[in-house]
């Protein structure tokens, strides 16, 4: 048995570069879906405070659908029990690739995003059930914090102008991704209400010919479009967030290519579909969501009532707490070296830009609590502690932009024009050695 000191790993290092190229394709359609996320926001806000709310509310409280299907929804719930299921399929997607061919394969490599998001999202939850027990404050919104919205904080980098190394925008997308599982499964497990088990049945049954279908490799989207319709619409009447059937789909969706294939069918569906959700599916999410009476006397009750003042904490406090000393605590645990061009301060950073809990923070938000009043309250609290962990971040990250913007640039250099940056050709490619063999 060998007495040889195990080799220590560099976190956030330089990223192998199939993974790098991934990471690029996927943050750069969520950066532009994120400004877009941005803009619906603004206009919901101001929308909502205007002459014109009354017509804002009438459009999104307008009904349609098919009502013997059981499907006569509103515009407000059309966006967020339809829209968002396209967006958590393609969340579905790449946590099945992160899974399969990406950072979260190695357990060893696993381990320590794993554990910053775990403790992200328990951190959060704990300090709302703090604030609000107390005070008499009703518990339901404990999960409203938990979720960081990756779109909105790329449309934040966006907005500074920032040149995050890519290690960093993988470890935050690789946060976001577990966060989103954690909130998947809080919707499904505690956000299910009159189970319809013959709807649930056919759902399951639905899924198992999708499964099927994927494994004898049948192509062809006039099989699958029918189908997932069909399986969202069964999930939806059998009591379970219809949102849960798009990840149920993007995670039986194929991620590894068969010999000659181009491109797997899971890579082409995010293909396809990535620019929909992040485009589309979560700026009407937002827009109608988003939409909440802003006055000093509903700021005031921010702070002054339990619930939101628990979700504004959970989210500024609670995230940064919670990702930071999560990473910290794993990384002396995994004996993790830290890039020595970068500083915990860095991961700091992150840990508070991950406080931006916008999309499925308000989806949680408006499932948890019934009572429109307080549901409007949790969502001022929402945009409210949003705001702050972004103003918060920006100050803190362009505090760095210098440091980030010289190693991005090393990133990138392409001195022979081959494709390739030439970091990668280097024999003594200084972090990325540890980084890949971790």
């Amino acid at each position: 048995m060998s007495d040889a000191p195990r080799q220590r790993t560099t976190f956030l290092g330089l990223l192998p570069l199939p993974e790098r190229n991934a990471v690029a394709e996927a943050l750069r359609t969520e950066t532009i879906g994120g400004l877009v996320l941005l803009a619906a926001a603004v206009v919901a806000l101001i929308w909502a405070n205007s002459p014109w709310s009354g017509v804002y509310e009438q459009i999104r409280d307008f009904h349609f659908g098919i009502p013997a299907l059981g499907l006569d929804l509103s515009v407000g719930h059309w966006t967020a029990d339809g829209l968002l299921a396209v967006f958590f399929l393609v969340a579905g997607i790449e946590l099945k690739r992160e899974l399969v061919v990406g950072e979260l394969r190695n357990p060893a490599t696993a381990a320590l995003p794993v554990i910053a998001a775990v403790c992200g999202m328990v951190v959060p939850a704990a300090l709302y059930v703090a604030v609000a027990a107390p005070a008499g404050g009703g518990l339901g919104g404990w999960a409203v914090p938990m979720a960081t919205d990756i779109a909105f904080a790329l449309a934040v980098l966006a907005v500074l102008s920032t040149h995050l190394p890519a290690a960093l925008r993988a470890f935050l997308l690789t946060l976001a991704v577990v966060d989103d599982l954690g909130a998947i499964l809080i919707i499904a497990i505690f956000f299910t209400s009159d189970l319809n088990y013959p709807a649930l049945a056919g759902a399951f049954a639905g899924l198992v010919v999708f499964y099927v279908l994927q494994r004898l490799r049948v192509r062809g989207w006039w099989w699958y479009a029918p189908l997932g319709i069909a399986i969202w619409a069964l999930m939806y009447n059998g009591g379970v967030h219809a949102t849960v059937a798009g990840v149920a789909m993007g995670l039986i969706l194929r991620t590894t290519r068969d010999e000659g294939e181009k491109a797997s069918p899971a890579e082409r569906t995010s293909h396809l579909l990535h620019p929909v959700s992040a485009g589309v599916a979560v700026p009407l999410f937002a827009l109608f969501a988003a939409g909440v009476g802003v006055s000093a006397a509903a700021l005031g009750e921010v702070f002054t009532r339990p619930e939101p003042l628990g979700v504004v904490i959970g989210l500024v406090v609670g995230k940064t707490v919670g990702i930071f000393a999560g990473t910290y605590l794993a990384a002396r645990y995994t004996r993790a070296r830290l890039n020595p061009d970068l500083e915990w301060a860095d991961v700091f950073s992150l840990a508070v830009l991950a406080g931006i809990g916008f999309t499925v923070a308000l989806l949680i938000g408006e499932l948890a609590f019934s009572d429109p009043a307080q549901a409007e309250q949790v969502k001022a609290a929402v945009l409210l502690g949003s705001l702050i962990a972004a103003v918060l971040a920006a100050v803190l990250i362009k505090r760095r932009n210098a440091v980030y913007r010289r190693l991005y640039e090393e990133e990138n250099i392409d001195e022979d024009a081959d494709g390739i940056p030439d970091i990668y050709q280097r024999a003594d490619s200084g972090t990325g050695g540890s980084r890949a063999d971790g």
